[in-house]
């Protein structure tokens, strides 16, 4: 409930660029932020204490970490505005649907672009490219770019050297 009032208030405060103050609020309520990474003031995120963000990686504002299950985004990596990134689900086929808080690995050099859904259990490989709009409920193999509904690998990525 405490971090439900900072994400409403002070982690909200419209300073430019202050993702120093920012990070200093994940970190107190148990994110494991490495280094420079940066959060938009409009982000959202559930519990932070289940956020692990790699150096330099980059969670856009008006973004959704709806983390009930642990979130990892890797060094280098990037989840545009207005994508969500959902670790809960239930067990429709029981009758008491339980919750389910599967894991969600997101790897280095990754850019899931403007409003892209990440699923459940879903792993996202390296230099990986989730296109806008995507809805991604399977594994994306390392170098590749995806996107539609529900997400198909539509090409390799190719990176200038």
């Amino acid at each position: 409930m405490i971090w439900n009032l900072v994400q409403a208030t002070v982690f909200r405060l419209p300073l430019p660029r202050a993702y120093g103050w920012r990070r200093f609020w994940l970190r107190l309520f148990g994110a494991k932020i490495d280094g420079v990474a940066a959060v938009g003031a409009t982000t959202r995120i559930m519990h932070p204490w289940l956020l692990t963000m790699g150096d330099w990686s980059n969670i856009a504002p008006g973004a959704t970490i709806y983390n009930l299950g642990p979130i990892r985004l890797g060094e280098h990596s990037v989840i545009s505005q207005d994508a969500y990134i959902c670790a809960g689900t239930h067990d429709y086929t029981d009758p008491t649907m339980p919750l389910l808080r599967p894991p969600i690995t997101i790897g280095r050099g990754v850019w899931i672009a403007a409003g892209a859904f990440v699923g459940p259990g879903v792993t996202i490989g390296d230099n990986a490219v989730v296109g806008a709009r995507a809805v991604v409920t399977k594994d994306v193999p390392a170098g590749m770019v995806v996107a539609g509904n529900p997400a198909r690998v539509v090409k390799a990525r190719e990176t200038k050297a």
